[in-house]
């Protein structure tokens, strides 16, 4: 099954107890589709001293999240984000689909500039948006 997460990435956790917390991907089990973020989904393990010399202890660990339940951020504009898959330079790769960067590492220099003029586009838009509302209510009244 192919995932949208990849290690490495920064996530956000949309679901669950640990909803709205964010951390980065330290691995990545696809058969199972769970992703396993540091520091978060926190368990506690009893373990029994195998050996005499060994103490028994109780172990806090992090455990898997299942990959449905975290969106990845986008390093440009910092958002969550889902994730698209383009084409550049003949290989696929992940974009972000609110500001069209690129999410493989490889990538991130080529797609930046054009993710940065996407967002002041995006930004621009929504002022002027903004103004006519203004202007209109003005005018109506």
């Amino acid at each position: 099954m192919s995932m949208t997460v990849k290690k490495g990435d920064n996530v956000v956790v949309i679901a669950g107890k640990e909803k709205g917390k964010t951390g980065k991907v330290v691995e990545v089990f696809p058969k199972d589709n769970r992703v396993l973020v540091d520091g978060l989904n926190i368990v506690t393990k009893h373990q029994k001293a195998r050996k005499q010399d060994e103490k028994s202890a109780i172990v806090k660990k992090s455990a898997p999240i299942e990959a449905s339940n975290v969106m990845v951020v986008c390093p440009v504009c910092g958002k969550a984000t889902r994730v698209a898959h383009n084409e550049i330079d003949g290989k696929k790769v992940r974009t972000c689909k609110k500001c069209a960067a690129s999410l493989d590492k490889e990538f991130v220099k080529a797609t930046k500039k054009e993710a940065k003029k996407n967002i002041a586009k995006a930004e621009e838009k929504t002022a002027e948006q903004k103004s006519t509302k203004k202007t209109t209510a003005k005018a109506e009244a």
